[in-house]
């Protein structure tokens, strides 16, 4: 079991990463084949250990890319498995191709960027872990079966353990073009553990870093959160659960908290049915316990996607089923 913490980036709120930053964009395509050496330059200049930590994972979100077709191939084999030890035994058959493909190309899924990252930071002298468990997208997780599909890390500074995914950091899969768009997203780099689960639920629920551990059902319940409700620290979303039942004519209340100090603008509720989209601007409110709240009334029955947009970002989605 490892000990609860709650390691978050604003630990470092007074840490200037720019030095750290700028020696990670020093060796592009460095070989893996030099996993010491690569530790050593990112490493040796920086004095604290969280630059140390920040150099690795930046440099290997800028130069390892998410392979399609290995991701594809991995998704539709773990889809038809039916137990643990079927995905086992799947996962010793993929793992020396995917670490192949990493080492030779630069290319490789998320087992490949949480390898990585644990031995690049190992051979900077830190704390790190692989964790595997279960990431939640618009494609995956969401209600239904549990399916193991996911790997990200967690490294010790300070004293603490913290929770980071390279993989989601380094871009996004892109399934309409199929390729990889690479696009730096710092969200994912310490986040707040609280946070963290939205998307993430390890198999060691202990490595959920929080006091309260939602169940795994209770993980794949929950409404759809973006990383865009991450990035502005916003979280709590209610109702709780991503399936919600409703009845027409009367108002539906929507409410998430921010612990990011957000300068609120607008709140928007999209709603998508039979092929059209509609969006409502909303009047919010801050409720005497801390929640944003908005409201809406359904006028016609059926079943509709609602997405959740926050200054013009998407920050959750639901569907519904008005009566």
């Amino acid at each position: 079991m490892v000990a609860v913490a709650h390691g978050q980036i604003e630990d470092f709120a007074t840490t200037n990463f720019t030095k750290a930053d700028s020696v990670a964009q020093l060796y592009p395509q460095y070989s893996l084949r030099d996993m010491h050496g690569l530790a050593r330059k990112l490493s040796e200049p920086l004095s604290t250990d969280v630059e140390k930590f920040r150099a690795i994972y930046l440099w290997t979100c800028l130069n390892i890319e998410n392979d399609y077709y290995l991701f594809r191939e991995n998704q539709i084999k773990r889809a038809r498995l039916k137990d643990a030890q079927e995905v086992a035994k799947w996962n010793k058959k993929f793992y020396p191709i995917v670490m192949e493909a990493l080492l030779k190309k630069h290319r490789t899924v998320c087992t490949g960027y949480a390898y990585l990252i644990r031995e690049l930071a190992l051979h900077a002298g830190l704390s790190c872990v692989m964790i595997d468990g279960y990431g939640r997208t618009s494609q995956a997780n969401v209600g239904g079966d549990a399916k193991p599909n996911h790997s990200w890390n967690a490294v010790r500074l300070n004293g603490k353990w913290y929770l980071c995914d390279a993989t989601w950091s380094s871009g996004a899969i892109d399934m309409g073009k199929r390729e990889f768009s690479k696009s730096y997203n710092d969200t994912y780099f310490l986040l707040e553990p609280h946070l963290f689960i939205a998307n993430h639920y390890p198999v060691d629920s202990a490595w959920t870093l929080t006091r309260e551990k939602p169940t795994l059902l209770e993980f794949l319940q929950k409404p759809l959160v973006y990383s865009g409700a991450l990035q502005h620290k916003i979280y709590g979303f209610e109702p709780e659960t991503f399936t919600i039942h409703v009845e027409r004519g009367r108002p539906t209340t929507f409410r998430f908290k921010d612990r990011g100090h957000l300068a609120l603008d607008k709140v928007e509720l999209q709603i998508k049915a039979y092929g059209t989209s509609s969006l409502f601007p909303k009047e919010f409110r801050q409720t005497p316990d801390g929640y944003i709240s908005v409201e809406h009334v359904f006028t016609s029955r059926g079943h509709l996607i609602l997405h959740l947009l926050v200054n013009g970002t998407y920050v959750s989605s639901y569907t519904v089923d008005v009566d």
